[in-house]
């Protein structure tokens, strides 16, 4: 009689939050938001202004600690770990800032190298090699003696991912890559995240409100309202969800309030109209 075959282990989540709340004063901003990010896959952190979306994401990378709840990111809980062991953990994270937040006083070459300088005991050759390699991955190969102020919008952010990708992290969390880009430029992006995940299987967690890019590059989508988690699924779950603030979200429907205003001066323009006649 044949063993029975044990299923197979699934791997712990990259990121595992559970009941997470965060507070600015007396104001909370996060209301016990839980939810897992598995290891390899892509996803896109949806909301509109003020949902909490970008508090959420700072307190994902550290730059926030949590009021109370847990965030699990390598056996490690970043609302109790010290300073010293959250450094240590960032080391195996990368970000990309929303406006790139390259330094204007340093060349390409020498953000991207930055993390290498701060963090590691390499020799500056090895360390050339290593920038070199990174532009070449975003397709800023050549450009690491130009600075910032010589590059178009699309290749700053190209920079900034370059930088982020320098230390080889295991997770990288993006902050409005298409932000201020064109349709051209942005999908050009959108590839980039694409590419990074094929080759390096990293888990890459993507803050947007751009609907365009996030149907595009996720395995799975959180939308936030209100500091709080309102819809989990794939980009097919969330497109048939029926949940009356997902479909307000992805059909573009303005909040009563600015119906209402809209109503109105559509009234006062019907009458200016009326009273010229």
């Amino acid at each position: 009689m044949s063993s029975p075959i044990a299923p197979p282990l699934q791997a712990a989540p990259a990121i595992s939050l559970k009941n997470l709340r965060v507070s600015y004063g007396d104001r909370e901003i996060l209301h016990g938001v839980s939810f897992d990010v598995q290891q390899g896959e892509t996803l896109v952190i949806l909301g509109g202004s003020g949902s909490g979306k970008s508090t959420l994401l700072r307190t994902l990378v550290g730059l926030e600690r949590p009021t109370s709840g847990e965030i699990w990111i390598k056996g490690k809980n970043l609302a109790t770990i010290s300073d010293e062991e959250l450094d240590t953990l960032r080391r195996h994270m990368g970000m990309s800032f929303q406006g790139g937040a390259l330094f204007g006083s340093m060349t390409v070459g020498e953000n991207v190298a930055l993390p290498l300088r701060e963090h590691t005991k390499l020799e500056d050759p090895t360390i050339e090699i290593m920038l070199r390699l990174k532009l070449d991955q975003v397709g800023l190969s050549g450009y690491e003696d130009y600075y910032p102020s010589q590059l178009s919008g699309g290749m700053k952010k190209r920079a900034a991912v370059a930088r982020a990708l320098a230390m080889d992290p295991e997770i990288l969390f993006f902050d409005e890559p298409s932000a201020g880009l064109d349709p051209i430029i942005a999908a050009g992006i959108d590839e980039l995240i694409i590419e990074l995940k094929k080759a390096f299987h990293m888990t890459i967690i993507v803050v947007t409100h751009e609907l365009a890019s996030a149907f595009l590059i996720a395995d799975r989508m959180v939308l936030i309202n209100k500091g709080e988690v309102v819809a989990l699924g794939t980009p097919e779950e969330m497109k048939n969800s029926p949940h009356p603030r997902v479909r307000q979200f992805l059909d573009r429907i303005p909040e009563p309030a600015v119906s209402q205003e809209l109503d109105y001066l559509q009234m006062l323009t019907e009458e200016r109209h009326g009273q010229r006649r």
